[in-house]
């Protein structure tokens, strides 16, 4: 007969990502009321280990380093110099973008990722069609037509 006892045994596997080489990722952070200008951006890994920090400049704005061999995914975690603040976040699911704003939509996306099992690229798309308002038009039957990362939940 068949061998039906091994139908449903095999793992997928999920390609690990990791950075190369050094490599600078760079954005915005934002509340509902406009960019942030004062706080702390802390990186860290899986484990939850510190990989790299910096300030936020004036504008908002933030640029920070990522040493090489670091795995992805990794979480920038900005961090309010006023304790009225909330801490945001997003989620680096990707090697190659190097753009990542941070603001109240990125966290919830990437909140509803990992309730979903993890930072994913699959978990962060449907975190960010349950999350972002998606127009039917940029919509297909196998999901996301075009890139995801920067129509739907800025996540880029």
């Amino acid at each position: 007969g068949c061998e039906k006892g091994n139908q449903n045994t095999a793992s997928i596997e999920q390609a690990i990502k990791k950075y190369e080489q050094a490599t600078t990722l760079e954005g915005v952070v934002r509340s509902n009321g406009g960019p942030i200008k004062a706080g702390t951006i802390k990186v860290t890994d899986k484990y939850e280990e510190l990989v790299a920090s910096t300030a936020i400049q004036n504008s908002g704005h933030y640029s920070v380093k990522i040493p090489a061999d670091t795995f992805l995914p990794i979480v920038l975690t900005f961090y309010p110099e006023t304790a009225e603040g909330e801490n945001l976040i997003t989620a680096v699911v990707h090697p190659g973008i190097t753009k990542y704003d941070i603001n109240p939509l990125t966290t919830s996306i990437a909140k509803k990722a990992l309730a979903m099992g993890g930072y994913t690229h699959a978990n962060m798309v449907r975190a960010a069609e349950g999350t972002a308002n998606v127009p039917d038009a940029n919509k297909t039957t196998a999901g996301f037509r075009g890139d995801p990362t920067t129509q739907y939940g800025g996540w880029h």
